[in-house]
């Protein structure tokens, strides 16, 4: 029985000893693996915003500055980032001419800081692209790639034409709404500081599915990302092109009012288009009362009321923001890639592998653990290879399906001028 006993034991050992051999083998090939994947494939992040002073001393693209600024050219070569959407957003404000008015010189000033960036700054680093083909082209020369994005709709009041100068400075994708209604769609999150209704237009408006319509004719997507369940369905039913989700989780895997139903992920599909799926902390898993009670109280001791105050902290500020929040990231852990990749994981058996895609919303909520700046975008990838996805899947997943939308959108626009 001993010797019976010391034998099965030393084949036990060795049997351990040769899997954890084998395992750690493996997983150095799987590292390699993924970075040679991750090298070889063209990333696109969706939504990346950008404060108003852009381009300026204040956030240089070539120089990290304070704890907002999680974007910038050297951590987007070092993590392997190449091509993110700069964000056009405006703040939802007063409907009124006055409010407009300011919302579009707010949206202007980011369009010259973009143009700016690319055309003054940095031309040699970065590029401007307003096509599929462009990405491409920019990509290859070894650059990196900068696109345009516009989130609410607020900044076009009710001026249709402005749809045309808004694609003639670059934008290729519009979402009509943020936070709050506005003249164009109901908000998945209504403001409850103005008292507003769960819904104001029951999904769009008539200006809004004329908004969709003169998108489709300009070749600039539709983001429904921040538009109510029933504003998607609507979009979805007017766009004759594909449309995408720029930065939305799924409903499946966590139920916030910013993620998407089963519904219209399939409605998504259907059009043909995207979702990209974003790394927002609230959006990816369960959040504690307590947390969002914490972050509240240190968002109204620091002063920051608007997404942009973040990114106007001094240093010491920063500094000091960073360390609170690290004592209620610790206390309440934030989501991690591989929460992400679940809303990935799960859009993919609803959807297929075709329809999703990847964002952060960096500089604007973004960032988790694992990926809080463009410098850890690997780690998104390697995720992906750890749960089998084939290269072919990640090529897809990380800018190939979001390039083959582009073209579509902007084929059928051509179709649409052809006499």
């Amino acid at each position: 029985m001993k010797i019976c006993a010391a034998v099965r034991w030393i084949l036990c050992a060795s049997v351990v000893l040769t899997i954890s051999g084998a395992r750690a083998e493996t997983d150095a090939e799987l590292l390699a693996r993924a970075h040679a994947i991750h090298d070889r494939v063209i990333t696109i992040d969706t939504h990346v915003d950008i404060p108003p002073d852009f381009s300026t001393d204040a956030y240089d693209m070539m120089k990290p500055g304070p704890r907002g600024q999680q974007v910038h050219l050297p951590t987007l070569s070092s993590g392997g980032l190449d091509a993110p959407f700069l964000i056009v957003f405006v703040e939802q404000g007063e409907r009124t001419t006055a409010g407009c008015a300011k919302a579009l010189a707010d949206a202007f000033v980011k369009f010259a800081a973009i143009h700016k960036l690319t055309e003054q700054l940095y031309p040699d680093k970065i590029e401007l692209a307003v096509s599929a083909a462009d990405v491409r082209r920019i990509h290859a020369a070894g650059k990196k790639v900068a696109l345009i994005g516009m989130e609410n709709g607020f900044s076009m009041g009710k001026d249709l034409r402005l749809l045309d100068q808004f694609h003639d400075y670059g934008a290729r994708y519009f979402g009509l709404v943020h936070n709050g209604h506005n003249d164009l769609a109901d908000s998945a999150q209504p403001d409850k500081k103005r008292n507003e209704p769960a819904s104001e237009w029951n999904g769009i408006s008539p200006l809004g599915k004329q908004v969709g319509k003169r998108l489709n004719e300009l070749g600039i997507m539709v983001d429904v990302s921040h538009s109510s369940d029933k504003a998607t369905h609507d979009i979805l039913a007017a766009s004759k092109a594909p449309v995408i989700a720029s930065h939305s989780g799924v409903k499946g895997v966590y139920d916030h009012p910013r993620n998407l139903s089963d519904e219209n992920l399939e409605g998504i599909k259907r059009s043909g288009g995207v979702v990209q799926i974003i790394a927002f902390d609230t959006y990816l898993h369960t959040q504690t009362p307590e947390k969002a009670e914490a972050i509240k109280a240190l968002s109204q001791e620091m002063g920051m009321k608007t997404r942009d105050d973040m990114l106007k902290m001094t240093a010491d500020q920063s500094k000091a923001y960073d360390a609170r929040m690290a004592e209620i990231d610790k206390m309440w852990p934030k989501a991690n890639v591989r929460d992400y990749v679940d809303h990935i994981d799960y859009a993919v058996r609803k959807i297929g592998v075709d329809h999703v895609g990847i964002s952060s919303d960096f500089n604007g909520g973004g960032g988790i653990d694992g990926w809080s700046n463009a410098g850890e975008t690997f780690n998104v990838t390697l995720e992906l290879v750890k749960r089998g996805y084939s290269e072919g899947d990640i090529a897809k997943i990380w800018g190939g399906n979001l390039l083959r939308v582009m073209e579509q959108v902007q084929k059928l626009a051509i179709k649409q001028k052809t006499p």
